[in-house]
């Protein structure tokens, strides 16, 4: 054939094009593991990060986290009834996965869903720390919508299940220099010991600038030109704290009917 003819010039054309896109299908297929169990440390990082098990300021190795995050008792919630589920392995099953579905998750009634998620799972896996068989900490998941991304966190209860003992937000997708400040340590390490309820059980957890002795306990700082995102935040434990979300849960829990 010419080296010059139009056809032989689009056959090479043609099998350039075949040979990229199968490279490209065994280079996803290959890496999609990989890429999975990378975030999936990434996930059990932030939770051993509030888990409060280290107490060594420097960055844990990728061994260390794994070590500490197999110390944790992962349990499946459901959220409609407030008590533990047994019908999925906690250690594999994401609820995160399955908002959307119909079987699995419920819609939220648009009067409650300030976190404006829709949908959520009704099965949520949570995180205990236990020590001398005596709860130390309980980690929930949460999450909701932002300014502009889906905003992911961890937070730490003490064993009262009403202080905060910590809270980490691992992902995020806010506006850089902005709204991306709740990402600062020092904000995030303002939560620890605020107070979600009141004496009477009432959510009181806000936001503001200014703060009184009766209202600390229940106030998280603002972030000067963030508040959008700050307020983004606050929804979210807001619906995730309330009759919709954990609520339930935390007043069983304490019960013992767990």
């Amino acid at each position: 054939m010419n080296n010059d003819s139009p056809i032989k010039a689009l056959l090479v054309v043609t099998l350039t094009a075949l040979l990229c896109s199968i490279l490209v299908t065994v280079a996803a297929v290959t890496l999609k593991p990989i890429q999975k169990a990378y975030q999936n440390l990434e996930r059990n990082r932030a939770i051993v990060q509030v888990s409060g098990l280290s107490a060594d300021a420097k960055p844990l190795s990728d061994k260390e986290v794994v070590k500490l995050f197999q110390t944790l008792e992962a349990r499946i919630v459901n959220l409609d009834t407030g008590t533990f589920d047994a019908r999925f392995n906690p250690d594999t099953f994401a609820s995160w996965q399955v908002d959307n579905d119909t079987e699995l998750s419920t819609e939220i009634p648009a009067q409650l869903d300030v976190a404006q998620l829709g949908r959520r799972s009704q099965l949520v896996t949570i995180y205990l720390v236990n020590e001398s068989d005596q709860l130390k900490r309980m980690i929930l998941p949460i999450y909701g919508q932002g300014m502009w991304s889906k905003i992911n966190a961890f937070i730490a209860l003490d064993s009262d299940l009403n202080g905060i003992a910590d809270i980490t937000i691992y992902q995020q997708k806010e506006t850089a220099g902005i709204g991306d400040k709740i990402l600062n340590p020092d904000w995030q390490a303002s939560w620890k010991g605020r107070k979600l309820y009141d004496e009477q059980g009432i959510f009181q957890l806000g936001v503001g600038l200014i703060k009184t002795p009766q209202s600390s306990v229940h106030q998280i700082d603002a972030i000067s030109g963030a508040t959008v995102t700050v307020n983004a935040v606050k929804n979210i434990v807001v619906y995730w704290f309330g009759p919709h979300g954990y609520a339930r849960f935390l007043k069983t829990y304490r019960k013992g009917v767990n």
